[in-house]
């Protein structure tokens, strides 16, 4: 299990797995599917409203699609194609830098080397050999496909880069007694509940605060989310 540790733009290192071989392999063959069965769809629509002039439309319908399916999907949705995000894992910079839509047209380029070509040998000897598991259109991009979700892990002592609080003074001490991984739960939670603000995350927002009552012995404010961003502050400054 090949493992990556990228310093963002704010100076939090965030280690992610690198995705392996297969699930590339596999993610691409659920993008050529879901390309087929659209195509056919597109095809059929066309053929029964155009009928003669089908074929024409389709040259400007459905190659488009076709064509530009990878680019337009890892640059209009996070670095994740259909196949990509089925299978948790996604194109990002191996910096830390924003991905740029160059980033993506250089990988889309080097498709044609990496995988039409040579039946994918080129993409495949690249991934692994490379210590990054990076084809030719990722070294020169600089880029990495890595699994997204529980596997990233951003490390506590780097959070305090996100804040210079060389005054601050923790509001609940008793969280020194945590442990690391509690507090990585609170991290990714907050997160989760601020990002996609649904019944279940709210539910897990209200459970892991009461959880967090019980082992401190304290009674949280009426700010959840304060509440806990204030912990794990004070957990960063405790612990550094």
């Amino acid at each position: 299990m090949n493992k990556i540790e990228i310093t963002t733009t704010q100076n939090v290192t965030v280690e992610y797995e690198l995705s392996s071989l297969i699930s590339r392999c596999v993610a691409f063959l659920l993008d050529v599917v879901i390309l087929t069965v659209s195509g056919l769809i597109i095809a059929l629509i066309v053929q029964g409203i155009f009928g003669r002039a089908a074929d024409i439309v389709m040259y400007f319908t459905l190659f488009p699609v076709i064509f530009f399916y990878s680019l337009a999907f890892e640059h209009f949705n996070n670095g994740q194609s259909i196949g990509k995000k089925a299978l948790n894992i996604r194109v990002i910079k191996a910096d830390g830098e924003k991905t740029h839509f160059l980033d993506y047209v250089m990988r889309w380029v080097f498709r044609i080397v990496d995988i039409y070509s040579f039946v994918g040998a080129v993409a495949s000897l690249g991934i692994l050999a490379s210590s990054k598991n990076q084809r030719l259109g990722d070294f020169l991009a600089n880029t990495v496909v890595v699994k997204v979700g529980k596997t990233e892990r951003m490390k506590l002592q780097n959070l305090m880069r996100l804040n210079k609080m060389k005054a601050y003074t923790p509001t609940y001490p008793q969280v020194i007694k945590m442990k690391e991984e509690s507090m990585l739960i609170v991290k990714e939670t907050i997160e989760r509940s601020t990002k996609n603000p649904n019944y279940a995350h709210q539910k897990a927002l209200e459970l892991l605060v009461k959880k967090m009552e019980k082992e401190l012995t304290l009674e949280a404010p009426k700010d959840k989310i304060l509440f806990l961003k204030t912990l794990l502050k004070d957990y960063v400054v405790l612990t550094r």
